[in-house]
């Protein structure tokens, strides 16, 4: 079963295309990552999806269902710009967003305390939203999205403002809501974010979609063009190899003939297997490994460095 299925979806805004005939199938149970640069449509298409503004064209289905207003009781959202009651206290604020989505006040009573804890913000209950910090305010954000325990939830850039350690923690929670059977849908520009998340990718650029599928099958449906070696003799002849584009020596520039770790980056059309054949015997090669390539090196092939510059 499908959380949400889009067909032929258009937008446009006067002469701008911001979605352009976009099919997508969100399996239920998944973690599906909406990918691009800044303005391709990411959160146009999350817009039309949670029926906040409305397609030009096509048809959206949310848990088979074309009625999202039937649907909202099942839904969480934390949208692009973060909104919240700046005066109000942090742990009323999730009891009335909770009451708002339906929660009585037993649940309530379980549930507001338990997120606060899971997002490290049980010492701020008692602060106005107005003291916390970007990345506080950003963890308050998603816990009202979820305080209902939805089944779908939508997500739009919910890893900016976050430093590290709670990119971390925001993480495993989606995590945990895949495992227990619920259906998360978010968008970013960071490629790498997605990487360690995602189940399924839709790589949207200028609007029209450029990669859609599982992203075990897209990343291994591209051949790499780097190889990370270990070697030990004299290997500076490497440099020469046709098939060689550049060498980089442990993150710097390739500039001795002592061998150690390294990265190959390969021409385009270099085989993997034919520059491990002139290393044999040559050097003695004790470590290859053909590199996966990540979804940044994909979506560069695919549309071009300038379309990539905010991934």
């Amino acid at each position: 079963m499908n959380a949400i299925s889009l067909q032929g979806v258009c937008k446009s805004f006067g002469d701008v295309h911001a979605v352009n005939n976009l099919n997508v199938n969100v399996p239920a149970g998944s973690i599906y990552g909406f990918l691009g640069p800044n303005g391709a449509g990411k959160t146009t298409t999350i817009r039309m999806i949670m029926n906040i503004i409305r397609p030009d064209g096509g048809r959206i289905d949310i848990f088979g269902d074309q009625s999202i207003e039937r649907a909202k009781s099942r839904i969480g959202y934390m949208p692009e710009e973060r909104g919240l009651y700046r005066k109000m206290k942090v742990a009323k604020v999730l009891s009335f967003f909770g009451a708002i989505k339906g929660c009585n006040a037993r649940d309530l009573a379980r549930q507001v305390p338990q997120w606060l804890e899971r997002m490290e913000l049980a010492d701020w209950a008692d602060k106005k939203v107005e003291e916390l910090s970007r990345g506080m305010h950003q963890k308050l954000q998603f816990a009202v999205a979820v305080i209902n325990e939805p089944d779908l939830v939508i997500l739009d850039e919910p890893f900016s403002g976050l430093d590290p350690v709670n990119q971390d923690l925001l993480r495993d929670i989606i995590l945990q809501m895949r495992n227990a059977g619920k259906t998360i849908v978010f968008s970013t520009h960071v490629m790498h974010e997605a990487e360690q998340l995602c189940d399924f990718i839709l790589l949207i650029n200028r609007g029209k979609p450029v990669l859609d599928g599982r992203l075990d099958e897209i990343r291994s449906g591209y051949r790499s063009h780097a190889v990370t070696v270990e070697l030990e003799g004299d290997t500076s002849f490497i440099k020469t190899l046709p098939t060689v584009r550049a060498v980089e020596s442990q993150g710097r520039p390739f500039d001795c003939a002592q061998g150690g770790r390294m990265e190959i980056s390969l021409e385009a059309a270099a085989d993997p297997q034919d520059l491990l054949k002139e290393l044999v015997g040559r050097v003695k090669v004790k470590a290859f490994e053909v590199k996966t390539p990540s979804l940044h090196e994909i979506f560069v092939r695919l549309v071009g460095k300038g379309n990539a510059e905010d991934s």
